[in-house]
């Protein structure tokens, strides 16, 4: 059973939240929080996924975030965001956010989102990446710096780095592409490596700058057995 916390100032959106993941198998919501009382929550629960508002009147999430990354063992946290208030997000994922969720999310892909997210998976769709790096300066063109460190990268390790910035798990990937999840682990961390970066979010979103993704609108990565 995944468990799981929400984390928001309307209560309408918890609510909202709870009613849909508790109908869904194997997941269940053991909590909801506002802000201020979020990481005193997360820390007697111990759910395995957080989804936390990254705005909120008492507390932003920011600081929430800060606080479960010092947690024991802490849980994987998306961000919730609406992306008319999504300057933060770029902060939030390199402060260890594993991703975000637009609060719009059709129902029937949150479930499958937050097992993602449980799997270790990164939850960034290429629609809202594209739509945040399009938000921020220097997004639009493929950055010279960012193309020369995809350059660095195996034909494989680019169809894995795709299926990362899909929000795939190490499983999923190796289901997609016929490999191991081992193995996939292991492409994921030279990737990391060449990429010079530390997370699977931070390759998504240098994937997304140097127009890797671009040229893979459907996000699906080739399956010739190379």
């Amino acid at each position: 059973m995944i468990r799981v916390v929400v984390v928001d100032d309307e209560a309408l959106v918890r609510s909202g939240f709870q009613m849909i993941l508790n109908a869904s198998d194997g997941i269940e919501v053991v909590a909801t929080a506002e802000g201020a009382q979020a990481a005193d929550v997360v820390r007697r629960e111990l759910p395995d996924v957080v989804l936390l508002d990254i705005r909120m009147p008492d507390v932003d999430g920011l600081t929430v975030l800060r606080q479960i990354q010092t947690l024991p063992g802490p849980p994987h946290v998306a961000m919730l965001t609406t992306f008319d208030t999504d300057e933060y997000i770029l902060t939030a994922l390199r402060s260890g956010a594993s991703g975000f969720l637009l609060k719009d999310t059709e129902p029937e892909q949150l479930a499958q989102l937050v097992r993602t997210l449980a799997a270790g998976g990164v939850v960034m769709s290429p629609k809202a990446s594209r739509a945040l790096l399009r938000s921020h300066p220097g997004a639009g063109a493929p950055q010279d710096a960012d193309v020369a460190r995809v350059g660095l990268l195996s034909d494989r390790e680019r169809d894995v780095l795709v299926l990362v910035a899909e929000g795939l798990s190490n499983a999923d990937i190796g289901t997609r592409i016929h490999l191991s999840a081992g193995t996939v682990k292991d492409h994921v961390s030279s990737i990391l490596t060449k990429l010079r970066v530390t997370s699977r979010v931070q390759a998504a979103l240098l994937a997304e700058r140097a127009g890797l993704l671009t040229h893979n609108d459907d996000n699906t990565a080739r399956d010739n057995g190379r």
